[in-house]
């Protein structure tokens, strides 16, 4: 037997690069806000990113529930609103959503302080990550996949490269993303394998930059 103890598993950096990216304007935007990206505000990737998920939402009879597993600054989420029946923001920054919770405020709308590769995560219908997987490590993907099979669906957005690619290399979480390694997130993909029963893209748009493209998938579970 054996009796060499393992060592201990590194943190997760996640919520200490997030933290810094906020607190110090890593992303941009006025010194006094919170500000995810111009990924977030940019019309010509913000619009057409709405149209096809208001589609979507406005397919139902009854309108459904979402969950946002990385809300950011909620520039985008708060325009989804109207469609559907409560919507719960997620982030892993507390001070994001403290201020989240004062500035936003409605009857069908709630926000979480969580770590979605660790914590439980909020029930609903349709599960949304926009441009989310893409910054952490593939141990923290396997574990968010995992808890993603309770959703009816899953709506997921990430930066591509243009072209054929080898998806899913390794990054550590908060130090960039995949696009300068030539790679990207796919789901269906091992090491993740996410079991679906539908898969339907939904949107692909150009960055001003023209590096990579930004695609957005439906999934049915």
């Amino acid at each position: 037997m054996n009796n060499q103890k393992r060592k201990p598993k590194t943190p997760w950096p996640t919520k200490d690069a997030m933290v810094q990216i906020y607190e110090n304007h890593l992303w941009g935007g006025p010194e006094h806000l919170f500000y995810s990206g111009d990924g977030s505000h940019e019309e010509h990737l913000v619009a057409p990113w709405l149209q096809v998920v208001q589609d979507f939402l406005s397919s139902f009879e009854r309108p459904i529930s979402i969950c946002d597993l990385g809300c950011g600054d909620f520039n985008v989420g708060k325009q989804l609103l109207p469609y559907c029946s409560t919507y719960t923001a997620v982030d892993i920054v507390p001070d994001l959503i403290a201020h989240h919770r004062q500035e936003y405020i409605g009857p069908n709308l709630h926000f979480q302080c969580l770590d979605i590769a660790k914590d439980a995560l909020p029930v609903a219908d349709c599960a949304i990550l926009r441009q989310v997987l893409q910054h952490v490590s593939n141990e923290e993907i396997s574990a968010i996949t995992q808890k993603l099979v309770q959703y009816k669906y899953v709506v997921i957005t990430e930066h591509l490269p243009e072209g054929e690619f080898v998806p899913n290399i390794d990054i550590i979480s908060g130090q960039g993303i995949r696009l300068k390694k030539g790679s990207g997130v796919d789901v269906l993909q091992p090491p993740f394998s996410l079991p679906v029963t539908s898969a339907k893209k939904l949107l692909e748009v150009i960055p001003r930059d023209g590096k990579g493209r930004i695609v957005t998938w439906l999934y049915e579970i």
